[in-house]
């Protein structure tokens, strides 16, 4: 008897050291990962998605992960990515532009391949080829658009307006709305990078329609920026019939400004139209190429695929990053985070309705009346940028503005 209480407590104290052995096992492996996103105005929806990833990368891989997210504003963004990257301190994961920024990050050793992760075999055709570079696929992509400038559809309607065509069309337009005490465009230059929106759809429009060599022709020191001065027949409709005091307006105030109505129309894109909706649901906006010339030809919707997310080929913690990145564009859980960001599908099983301003671009499109975007410089786009202030200030002329960009785009490619 008592040698089988002993067996019993010796098989009883064995299996509460095997359990114990087995408990130790299973503690959580920790894992930090540093998210690097230019988007300021989503951090709670992505910090509410990160959420959802940690629960499910611990329920399924026992990894207790922590994200550290760093969103600045899109002026500091790329300067501060750039710095980040070159210096051996790249986040493990971080957004960039598909068009303007892949081919360059690429060709410096930023971006891991991602053509056999489980996202790709989803993407949308179209979508996956513009993050597509030297056969592989190096970027997921977030934001994929159908833009122009948005405008208040109610006000249009009211005034029995239509989205004007070509310049002259666009010069009736500001007539009526002015003679009827309506501020055509909002303006909002407190942040550079929304009048370089100007420059975006201008140039788009010039170069599809009259100049497609030009973006090849100036890589090559073949072209000048004098080519497309058109862009200014625009650009200086919007200045002189816009609202006051810009440079004290940011993103969050306009978008408020606009939301009340304060002015017809805003260079802006699609992106915004979620932060206006906040401010006032009620709001009808419409989205419709911006003329650019004497004919509609010149009057283009840009398609493009913005923002991406890239993984560091440095990171410490790949595998974990990769997990994450996969859950961006997970077939359950995504759609519904696409949706509420007002992105456009990227993927097959992205089918939730689309909005009626992505609805309105794309009708464009239908008539061809679209452009993929241009890849531009990025020293090319930031100098735009700051010197569209400077040329709304009246603190540089058109010459010179035209000068300093066409110094700054030969000055690029020999960096």
């Amino acid at each position: 008897m008592k040698k089988s209480i002993i067996l019993i407590l010796t098989s009883l104290v064995l299996a509460l050291s095997l359990f114990g052995c087995k408990a130790a096992v299973q503690e959580p492996k920790k894992v930090t990962l540093k998210v690097f996103m230019t988007f300021p105005r989503f951090q709670t929806q992505f910090e509410a998605y990160f959420e959802q990833f940690k629960i499910k990368e611990l329920a399924e891989k026992n990894i207790d992960v922590t994200i550290e997210l760093e969103m600045p504003n899109s002026d500091q963004a790329a300067q501060i990515l750039k710095a980040r990257l070159s210096s051996n301190d790249a986040p493990d994961l971080f957004t960039l532009h598909a068009i303007a920024d892949i081919p360059s990050f690429y060709e410096a050793g930023y971006l891991s391949d991602l053509s056999d992760q489980p996202f790709v075999d989803d993407l949308l055709t179209n979508v996956k080829d513009i993050v597509t570079y030297d056969g592989k696929v190096v970027a997921l992509p977030l934001e994929s658009l159908a833009w122009g400038y948005l405008y208040n559809k109610d006000m249009f309607t009211e005034l029995g307006l239509t989205p004007p065509n070509t310049i002259a069309e666009m010069q009736h337009v500001v007539d009526v709305l002015k003679e009827n005490d309506k501020t055509p465009f909002l303006l909002a230059f407190q942040e550079s990078w929304i009048p370089q929106l100007m420059t975006a759809l201008a140039i788009g429009g010039v170069v599809t329609n009259e100049v497609p060599n030009f973006v090849a022709d100036m890589n090559a020191k073949t072209a000048n920026y004098s080519d497309i001065s058109k862009i200014f027949d625009i650009i200086d409709i919007i200045m002189n019939n816009g609202t006051a005091k810009p440079f004290e307006v940011g993103n969050a105030l306009a978008s408020s400004d606009f939301a009340e109505g304060k002015a017809a129309m805003w260079v802006q894109g699609t992106w915004q139209a979620q932060a206006i909706l906040d401010i006032n649901p009620n709001i009808n906006i419409g989205c419709a190429p911006l003329p650019t010339s004497d004919t509609k030809d010149g009057a283009l919707i840009n398609l493009s695929v913005s923002t991406s997310l890239a993984v560091s080929p440095t990171s410490a913690n790949k595998d974990v990053a990769m997990d994450l990145l996969n859950y961006i564009l997970d077939p359950t859980d995504s759609p519904a985070l696409f949706e509420e960001l007002k992105f456009n599908p990227v993927s097959s099983f992205m089918n939730y309705e689309v909005y009626p301003w992505t609805d309105e671009a794309m009708s464009y499109v239908a008539e061809g009346r679209g452009y993929r975007d241009l890849s531009l410089p990025g020293a090319v786009t930031g100098e735009q940028a700051s010197l569209l202030q400077e040329y709304y200030a009246k603190t540089i002329t058109k010459a010179e503005f035209i000068a300093k960009v066409d110094k700054v785009w030969k000055d690029s490619l020999s960096n």
